[in-house]
């Protein structure tokens, strides 16, 4: 075989057994981070998916002109939400959501119970911070009074639409946000090169945002900009603690863990995985 043959199949895409084995040996290495650099990456994990969600909301506000149809605003604001998770992919951070892989190399004996346990927790609660940072940069920096004020109402819907949604509704959301972000992890298993990865992220990325999926840290940003923008005004009462912490990130949480360790870790684990592991 020639050194260009060679240079072509270096180029060509993992297959979905390569790409499993692949993402056991990624599981292992984030179950075995340093506490501080898990931390700290899981900050950025935060901020960089409240990145995504704010620019989402300026794209979802209607200006003084004629407003876009539903869906085409809808996949628009899907499509610039990726911009999170490619930041978090490419430039390297935790995420919670997409941590939920690891959950393969558990299964395979490979990670301990309280080591898959230790980085879901410390990064869920990084990812927690970073987005709460980040709302309080882009609150404090005037965005919601854009567009006369229009960004921050869309800030408020947003937040209430996500608050009034039922137990079922929010949990069924989480399962249907996560199975597409795991998947779009999966798919960047496969990538040999950062345009790969972009082009992975973005479909599925943009399919759970337009369809009105739940991501929890996601929702880490929006709701609590939502509660910065409306003040000490006497509008949207569900804009609460415990309409945010138990009425939508608990349900939520429950279902992004369904949706991406159950539906798409453990499928593929079962599928690639299990034969090697027995």
């Amino acid at each position: 075989m020639t050194d260009s043959q060679h240079t072509v199949s270096s180029l060509d895409a993992l297959m979905p057994p390569e790409m499993a084995r692949k993402a056991e040996q990624v599981g292992e290495k984030k179950a075995n981070l340093d506490l501080a650099t898990m931390f700290v990456l899981a900050l950025l994990g935060g901020a960089f998916i409240a990145w995504g969600a704010a620019l989402a909301t300026v794209v979802a506000t209607s200006g003084t002109v004629e407003p876009l149809p539903f869906g085409v605003t809808k996949v628009l604001g899907g499509l610039v939400f990726c911009v999170g998770l490619i930041l978090v992919v490419v430039a390297g951070a935790e995420l919670f959501t997409g941590n939920n892989l690891i959950v393969m190399g558990w299964a395979s004996g490979q990670i301990t119970t309280g080591k898959l346990l230790r980085n879901w927790i410390v990064v869920y609660l990084g990812n927690f911070m970073g987005a709460l940072a980040t709302a309080a940069i882009v609150y404090f920096a005037g965005a919601a009074n854009q567009a006369n004020g229009a960004v921050g109402e869309t800030m408020m819907k947003i937040a209430a639409s996500k608050c009034n949604l039922s137990f079922t509704q929010a949990m069924a959301a989480g399962i249907g946000c996560n199975a597409l972000v795991c998947v779009a992890i999966w798919l960047c298993m496969s990538a040999r090169s950062v345009t790969d990865k972009i082009a992975a992220i973005v479909f599925p990325i943009t399919t759970f945002v337009a369809t009105g999926m739940e991501h929890c840290v996601a929702n880490m940003y929006f709701i609590p900009i939502g509660m910065l923008a409306r003040g000490s005004e006497d509008v949207y009462p569900e804009l609460n603690l415990n309409s945010f912490l138990v009425g939508n990130l608990l349900p939520v949480t429950i279902g992004n863990i369904v949706g991406g360790a159950g539906l798409v870790g453990l499928v593929y684990w079962f599928a690639y995985l299990r034969k090697s592991s027995t």
